[in-house]
């Protein structure tokens, strides 16, 4: 089929504007909280979250969102999801940092990229054309494999958390964190994560014009931050805060699998010959 690229997005000056103050903030607190560590002032093994969250967005997130807003690519529907997906982490990134990092000198600088992130978000969910965005993906992306996985590891999420908060609350269980650390983090996935991930793969598996972007923003997001999960397990290993394998051996599996869906995804997107012949056409 051929769609032009001028209907994939919508014209929108806004969308672009937002992303790239959004990344400019990005820059700012990741390099920051690189460069004064010190800054932060949570315990030893929260400051190690932090420490390879920051490393994570500098020198992954930051450079491929640039990618995304850079080029004639960017029109490309692949470039598009991609920023999606990139814009979709920030907002769940920055909650994290704003709701559970201790009071420090960048906690307006969170709250910035907080909602920056979600205005982005919503600028370019409204100039998106789904329909034309849908018709570049091929019949045979495997978009039932892809969504049974997202809704599989939406249940798997829900079934960890919700579990170990009723151990815990009905059977006086062990949690695996303190009962603040828990409750961010468990809240954050069961708003954020899990709804993603389910509504994506429902729409996903229907081939919904809708699924194809909520499912890169989910899928995005979640692989990001399993590889930030995977980093610091690594992290906490090496400098003698927990045992070898700490969590690595749950979260870098998990990560592997949910990279290879996401690039299978975006990956599965094409512009038609004409499409990569107009490289002025709008983006979000």
């Amino acid at each position: 089929m051929n769609t032009s690229l001028t209907t994939i997005v919508m014209p929108s000056s806004v969308a672009p504007r937002l992303a790239w103050t959004l990344l400019a903030v990005m820059v700012v607190q990741s390099a920051s909280g690189l460069a004064a560590p010190h800054l932060y002032r949570d315990i030893e093994w929260i400051r190690t979250t932090w420490y390879g969250n920051d490393w994570i967005t500098l020198l992954l997130a930051c450079p491929l969102l640039s990618l995304a807003l850079l080029g004639h690519w960017r029109h490309a529907p692949r470039w598009q999801l991609l920023r999606i997906g990139l814009v979709g982490y920030s907002a769940y990134n920055y909650a994290f940092y704003m709701f559970g990092a201790a009071l420090n000198p960048f906690f307006l600088l969170y709250i910035i990229a907080f909602v920056v992130a979600i205005a982005t978000l919503v600028a370019i969910f409204a100039s998106v054309n789904t329909e034309s965005l849908a018709a570049s993906f091929s019949p045979r992306t495997p978009a039932r494999l892809i969504a049974g996985f997202m809704i599989a590891v939406a249940f798997w999420l829900s079934a960890v958390w919700i579990g170990m908060w009723a151990r815990h609350v009905f059977a006086g269980g062990v949690l695996p964190a303190t009962p603040e650390v828990f409750r961010l983090v468990a809240a954050l996935d069961l708003s954020f994560m899990v709804p993603a991930l389910t509504l994506g793969g429902v729409l996903l598996w229907r081939r919904n014009a809708w699924g194809f972007p909520v499912s890169s923003l989910a899928l995005l997001q979640s692989g990001l931050y399993l590889l930030i999960l995977s980093v610091n397990s690594f992290i906490a290993v090496a400098r003698g805060l927990v045992p070898w394998p700490g969590e690595l051996l749950v979260w870098a599996p998990l990560c592997v699998a949910t990279s290879i869906a996401a690039f299978a995804l975006v990956a599965s997107a094409h512009a038609s010959p004409d499409d990569r012949a107009s490289p002025s056409a709008p983006v979000a």
